[in-house]
């Protein structure tokens, strides 16, 4: 009498079976790097950065601030004059003007990077296969590079204003871009990371059981 080894259905191993961690995660990396573009977008937008000795140091332009006295409970607040200028080097801060506009064109081209590594980390969700993992490879390494521009940029602004800098003076906006910088290396190296992941097989037992 012969025995005979009967397998049924398709090897599980070969197949690769989408989780429910390994969607959330990625849906999670998505979401966390549309919102890094939109403050990236909204401090690059705005670009008033630092605030130092009544004037206003930004990435666009220069401007002088006058106090004005409050009304209320005599408080003083501070008010943007007319003699807001794009000539930089005004601010008495030799090569200002040539290293903001250094410093606009690296954070402009990371904001550029990270759009562009959205758009193919979310294109890669809408593909199956190799194309689908060479899009989210792609979107991840442009992430990660936004990140590393972004630094840069910020780096290079507060080496300039260095002798203006300090850790109240800098704004909101500032800050929004700080944290977006954050979030591109952190969402770039968890993109590049869970490709590594090997899925969990959604069955126990052994499959080459007689």
């Amino acid at each position: 009498m012969t025995a005979i080894k009967i397998r049924v259905g398709a090897d599980p191993r070969g197949k690769s079976t989408p989780l429910f961690l390994d969607l959330f995660c990625r849906s999670l990396i998505i979401l966390c790097t549309f919102l890094s573009v939109i403050l990236s977008s909204i401090a690059v937008c705005d670009g008033h950065w630092l605030l130092a000795d009544r004037r206003m140091f930004g990435l666009w332009y220069f401007c002088s601030l006058e106090e004005q006295q409050g009304s209320v409970l005599g408080s003083q607040s501070f008010k943007a004059s007319s003699n807001c200028t794009r000539h930089l080097e005004e601010a008495g801060v030799d090569g200002l003007g040539v290293g903001l506009a250094s410093c606009r064109f690296v954070i402009t081209l990371a904001v550029v990077s990270a759009i562009f590594g959205l758009e193919l980390l979310v294109m890669s969700q809408a593909s199956e296969g190799r194309d689908s993992s060479r899009r989210w490879t792609l979107g991840a390494r442009l992430v990660l590079l936004a990140g590393v521009m972004a630094a840069a940029g910020i780096a290079s602004f507060v080496l300039l204003l260095g002798a203006f800098a300090t850790l109240l003076g800098f704004t909101l906006t500032f800050w929004c871009q700080f944290t977006a910088t954050f979030l591109f290396f952190l969402n770039g190296m968890a993109a590049r990371h869970i490709q590594h992941i090997e899925p969990l097989l959604p069955f126990s037992g052994h499959p080459d059981k007689l």
